[in-house]
């Protein structure tokens, strides 16, 4: 047994030194004014660099070209608890990326280039208060549940995106939401906005500029008017519309219904096959009685 410890010893102390060595550098070119702040602002960087100290808390990677977040990002940097990558080239973020920050309280993702934020995206970051997604102009696509477990958000901010509707199953799971911004979007006010609408009306002391510093598109090609001039009876011919979720169903009800009246009616055609089979088999025994 002495003999494995005195190996494992140096080894370990080599491993030991490794990763002391690699939380105390400063990736070339970056700031590092304290032992947990990493400041890489404007170094046209296309990747995050590779020699990050472990222990890093606050991490500045805004105005640069960073075209991805490697999906292993947060398990590495585990004490994350402020990251800033404002202004980069982001386009999509990878399944799982975001799912492991445990400790993130601030994630700036502004002023890029993401197009959805899919379901499931920050998984469990329930220590997330502050989460910016504004000024990415092609988000037109967020998902039902992309904000699932975010229960300490206290601030939104989804200003000057490319939305025309939003799922307000979204927003209903953000219980500690403060402060939402939805200014800017090129909101299309139809049967599919009437939901979130009357949401905003509910909650529009949470929305920064009120429901006047939002507007939406008219169907009958009006041009654009702000949220606080309409009603629910704007949208009053909505009430009577199916949505996608309501034919499917109505559909699925109705195959169920079908199905159910078939094996309804081959089970009442054996019973009666089966008693006519019966009773003709009683005739004939009375008959033989009788001969």
């Amino acid at each position: 047994m002495l003999p494995c410890i005195n190996w494992l010893q140096p080894l370990l102390a080599l491993i030991s030194s490794t990763l002391l060595t690699q939380s105390q550098n400063c990736p070339p070119s970056c700031l590092c004014p304290d032992p947990h702040t990493v400041d890489c602002t404007g170094l046209g960087l296309t990747t995050v660099p590779d020699s990050i100290p472990l222990n890093v808390r606050r991490l500045l990677l805004s105005n640069n070209g960073i075209l991805w977040i490697p999906s292993d990002f947060l398990v590495l940097y585990s004490d994350l608890v402020y990251l800033d990558m404002r202004n980069n080239s982001l386009s999509q973020l990878e399944p799982g990326t975001l799912s492991t920050s445990s400790r993130l309280v601030f994630l700036d993702l502004g002023s890029n280039n993401l197009t959805e934020i899919p379901s499931g995206t920050f998984g469990e970051s329930k220590s997330l208060i502050k989460l910016r997604l504004g000024s990415n102009p092609y988000l037109s696509l967020v998902g039902s549940d992309a904000f699932m477990g975010l229960t300490s958000l206290r601030e939104l901010d989804m200003e000057k995106n490319g939305l025309t509707v939003l799922d307000v199953q979204a927003l209903e799971p953000l219980s500690s939401l403060r402060v939402l911004r939805l200014e800017g979007n090129p909101w299309f006010c139809s049967c599919h906005f009437a939901s979130l609408f009357v949401w905003l009306t509910e909650n529009q002391n949470k929305l920064s500029t009120g429901l006047r510093g939002i507007e939406c598109s008219l169907p009958d090609g009006g041009g654009r008017i702000p949220l606080s001039l309409l009603s629910e009876d704007s949208f009053r011919e909505c009430r009577g519309i199916l949505t996608l979720t309501d034919y499917l169903i109505v559909i699925f009800s109705g195959i169920c219904v079908s199905v159910t009246a078939i094996v309804a009616s081959f089970f009442l055609a054996s019973t009666v096959h089966c008693f006519q089979r019966l009773s003709k088999g009683g005739k004939g025994d009375e008959e033989e009685g009788k001969d």
